[in-house]
């Protein structure tokens, strides 16, 4: 079926063009609804914009009061009859108005393995640990930060010599693949979670 995400994001929209460009050229079976991004100067916007996608920025007024913008995010999304919420690259943590919209509906992409490196710096935390293997998780986003159950994960071995962006650069470039995959899982109800919410992608090898 074809579902209907809003994007959800905080600068460059990297991750927003890869979904773009797998609307675009037919292999997800998705609409994008709307991009909002925290920040009216984010890049994404023009991503969105040139993609004729709807764009929504929210003030600085707004997110004085993160419980205002929680139900202003809600409220827009719930009007524009969002399937998902796609976390991608957003920065400000998604409040209960929204989670209540949207249980087990908020999608986010998170570059580490978790529960390794939770939190916004986790490219370079693992960097700078020594670890051999970090890597990419797409889980559904709850209440707790970064310890919504896990969707899928896809490691990125570090390869000896590597600067901090060169791990940054393998990371992006397996999310670019990771996150629409998840959403193509998602448009075809193979992502289903049990009764200890834990989460099972239907026909996953």
């Amino acid at each position: 079926m074809t579902i209907k995400l809003a994007v959800l994001i905080s600068g460059s929209g990297t991750n927003l063009q890869a979904i773009i460009d797998a609307v675009e050229e037919g292999s997800l079976d998705a609409s994008i609804e709307l991009v909002l991004s925290s920040r009216p100067e984010a890049y994404g916007l023009k991503r969105a914009a040139k993609a004729g996608i709807p764009v929504m920025a929210l003030s600085k007024e707004v997110y004085a009061n993160p419980q205002v913008a929680d139900e202003v995010i809600a409220s827009e999304l719930k009007a524009r009859g969002v399937d998902y919420v796609v976390l991608a690259g957003y920065m400000r943590k998604i409040g209960p108005a929204v989670l209540a919209c949207f249980p087990n509906s908020v999608i986010n992409l998170h570059p580490a393995l978790l529960p390794s490196f939770p939190g916004a710096h986790a490219i370079e935390e693992a960097y700078d640990y020594g670890v051999k293997v970090t890597g990419v998780t797409v889980h559904v986003a709850n209440a707790e930060y970064d310890r919504g159950p896990i969707i899928a994960q896809r490691p990125v071995a570090v390869e000896e010599g590597w600067s901090v962006d060169d791990l940054e650069a393998a990371i992006h470039a397996v999310e670019h693949e990771l996150y629409p995959e998840v959403l193509r899982w998602l448009a075809a109800d193979r992502v289903k979670m049990d009764a200890l919410g834990r989460v099972h992608v239907v026909g996953a090898e």
